[in-house]
């Protein structure tokens, strides 16, 4: 993927915040009992529970406050260095190789739209990262890029074709060696949060659903930086936990951070604004409010949906907070499954002038050439000028395919 790692020494002092930042809110519990971070062993994996699931094995409190402050220390560098090989780690993340082929697939058609180049980007991790870091170095010293809409308006077809084109890939077929099936995990929970959010904002009339596409398909892309930088992760940290909510508890108490603030990190880190950190970061948060809680209602959605246990309490909290009520949270939920996975998205300007647009509406409408050349006040053989052009400019071959790409493009 495209993109230019930063200086070491940032690095390891933006990951050794990280892993300090919740630290610090443990240190009223520290003063009553010194509970151990969990280690690794030779294997660099983290060791299982020896006592009961969720347990965890305590130390002797420490009489050393010296001791005490250099072994913190040393383990807060110990995560910034793991942190930092796993931001590294990111840079090589691969595109779903089906997702990239259909990309370049929709860039060499002799007409491109930029709604289906558009949908292609959305439709993968590596890709809409790539094409979103190189748009925003494009327009360094002015206004963010946040969305694909605006990325690929950015940039040309040609641009966009060749981060395709160098983009890694992944097949279900042929594992990678490095994240064997984490990519498709990860998508698969993209995709039904991505697919979630767009129900939830289409039901409220949320107007940033360009953005909102972007952060909910990359609102757990902090999961993959601990994947990288814990093997034991996630089922060793997991451990017991059911909900949403209980995992990312248990990520805090045995790494000290959460994949959600490890998330916003890592965004920032590729230069992308905080219009689309922020959310990621917070969308765990049980007061999360704006997009994080779309994002976070969105996310135990595709839960619920992939069969797996959310909290209903805290699920009709947060869709309180967008603006749904019960009713039509029930409705959301009935619908999800069977709801259309894209919306149409109206971004392309349309190439017809004002004659050839009027031709066209009344062919929809079932007008015959006599019929639109009495209304229009032309003759029949300059309706069909019109027809041969309009079928040019849009790429059909008769009249129903015109009005087909016109509906889906947002011209009639």
């Amino acid at each position: 993927m495209a993109g230019e790692p930063k200086e070491g020494v940032e690095q390891g002092m933006q990951a050794t915040v990280v892993a300090k930042k919740l630290t610090v809110a443990k240190k009223a519990t520290a003063a009553k009992k010194l509970t151990a971070a969990p280690k690794s062993n030779a294997a660099g994996t983290l060791p299982a529970a020896k006592t009961t699931p969720g347990a965890r094995v305590r130390r002797p409190l420490r009489t050393n406050p010296a001791g005490a402050a250099s072994g913190e220390r040393h383990q807060n560098e110990g995560h910034g260095r793991r942190l930092t090989m796993a931001f590294e780690a990111l840079e090589a993340f691969p595109a779903l190789a089906e997702s990239r082929d259909r990309l370049l697939s929709v860039i060499s058609r002799e007409h491109v739209a930029t709604a289906d180049v558009v949908s292609a980007v959305e439709s993968d991790v590596a890709l809409i990262i790539a094409v979103l870091r190189l748009a925003n170095r494009a327009q360094e010293g002015r206004a963010r890029v946040d969305t694909a809409v605006t990325a690929v308006e950015v940039l040309s077809a040609n641009t966009v074709q060749a981060v395709a084109n160098r983009v890694r890939t992944f097949d279900f077929f042929e594992r990678a060696s490095v994240w064997d099936s984490a990519p498709e995990r990860f998508r698969l929970h993209a995709l039904a949060t991505q697919h979630a959010a767009d129900r939830i904002a289409a039901e409220v009339g949320y107007e940033n659903r360009d953005r909102l596409t972007v952060t909910s398909l990359l609102h757990d892309v902090g999961k993959l930086v601990l994947l990288h930088a814990y093997p034991g992760y996630p089922s060793q940290v997991h451990r017991g936990a059911r909900t949403p909510e209980e995992r990312i508890h248990q990520e805090r108490r045995e790494l000290g951070v959460d994949h959600a603030l490890v998330g916003g990190v890592l965004i920032r880190r590729w230069g992308l604004p905080g219009t689309l950190a922020t959310p990621i970061e917070r969308h765990h948060n049980p007061d999360a409010e704006g997009e994080a809680a779309f994002i976070r209602l969105a996310d135990m959605l595709a839960h619920y949906e992939q069969g797996a246990r959310v909290s209903p309490s805290e699920m009709l909290h947060t869709a309180r907070s967008v603006g749904l009520g019960p009713e039509e949270l029930r409705r959301v939920m009935y619908e999800l499954p069977s709801a259309p996975s894209q919306r149409q998205r109206h971004v392309d300007p349309c190439p017809l002038s004002g004659r050839e647009l009027g031709v066209l509406q009344r062919l929809a409408e079932g007008k015959v050439y006599k019929q639109i050349a009495h209304e229009l006040t032309l003759s029949t053989s300059t309706v069909r000028t019109h027809l041969h052009n309009i079928y040019g400019k849009l790429g059909a071959v008769d009249r129903a395919q015109a009005v087909l790409i016109a509906t889906e493009r947002g011209w009639l």
